[in-house]
């Protein structure tokens, strides 16, 4: 089995610079779940607590992933010659299942509310509190995006600051309609905003946690990569292939965190082919994978008996 990997300063650059945007998350979610745990509860807003509540669990899983960050760039050691790539995804599915648990008690703090007449609310604390917190989340997931755009880990916490940032012009969106039903004298039906607002911002976050969830299992099941990067991996293949004068190859390939393994193998007549050649096509295979961009485990096998990789 041969490994080939991206440069060593490449790869401590990438880790640097996803380690670097989680830093920025965590502070950042700092600021802001107090902020709205604060103002919520000072308010009396059910929308506002949700928002900070949704904010501390997303700081708890931000440390989380920064901790797995450290350990996955640790690089393999004895215990786990293979590296703990696998934490990537497992935190990722973490992530999913927590963000899905908040949504859940949310729906149903939201229905017992309703069902008890609901509550008033201050439509210009709401929207300020919106119009900001909305505006910041775009942002962050901008500049985390920039800053690791490779990461995995990196893109979950994007994943979050953009549905919180949604949730927020969800809250502005209602302040006004809040405003607009106090203005014509309908306070009792205005008193159902903030409830109401809560199950439209968990009805419009539950794609957040099924997506997180779904990428995270396919990888610890170790199935097949995006259709991206599968058809990005047979266009590498497909040129060695064509340059060596090769078959049709069996390809398997699976994406662990930021390690892509990849098998391929090829039939050839085995009275044309010596070990030197094969070797030739190895390096070949290495080579045009390494532009992926990931950390590749390639292995890459020539024989004449097909039943051996079937």
């Amino acid at each position: 089995m041969t490994g080939a990997i991206p440069p060593r300063d490449e790869a401590r650059s990438a880790q640097r610079a996803e380690r670097n945007a989680l830093w920025i998350s965590i502070w950042a979610t700092v600021v802001i779940a107090v902020g709205a745990l604060v103002l919520g509860v000072a308010t009396g807003t059910r929308i506002i607590v949700f928002d900070g509540a949704y904010m501390t669990i997303g700081l708890v899983l931000s440390v989380a992933s920064l901790r797995a960050a450290v350990m996955v760039g640790a690089g393999p050691d004895r215990r786990y010659p293979f590296g703990r790539d696998a934490l990537t995804p497992l935190v990722v599915t973490i992530q999913g299942l927590a963000i899905a648990g908040t949504l859940i008690y949310a729906v149903g703090d939201a229905i017992v509310l309703i069902g008890s007449g609901g509550s008033p609310v201050d439509p210009i604390v709401i929207a300020v509190y919106g119009a900001a917190t909305a505006l910041a989340g775009f942002a962050i997931a901008i500049l985390l995006k920039r800053r690791a755009p490779t990461s995995d880990l990196v893109a979950a916490e994007c994943a979050q600051w953009r549905a919180g940032a949604v949730l927020s012009a969800v809250m502005l969106v209602g302040a006004v309609a809040a405003a607009a039903l106090v203005a014509a004298g309908l306070e009792s039906v205005a008193n159902y905003v903030d409830p109401v607002l809560v199950l439209v911002a968990c009805a419009v976050l539950a794609y957040i946690p099924v997506q997180l969830i779904a990428a995270g299992l396919n990888e610890l099941l170790e199935g097949a990569p995006s259709r991206d990067l599968t058809g990005r991996i047979h266009e590498a293949v497909d040129l060695v292939r064509a340059d060596f004068g090769l078959g049709e190859p069996l390809v398997r390939a699976g994406k662990v965190g930021r390690k892509l393994y990849v098998e391929v193998d090829f039939t050839v007549d085995g009275a044309a082919w010596d070990v030197a050649a094969e070797d030739q096509v190895r390096r070949a295979i290495e080579r045009a994978l390494s532009t992926l961009g990931m950390d590749v485990w390639a292995y890459v096998s020539l024989t004449a008996d097909p039943t051996l990789f079937e």
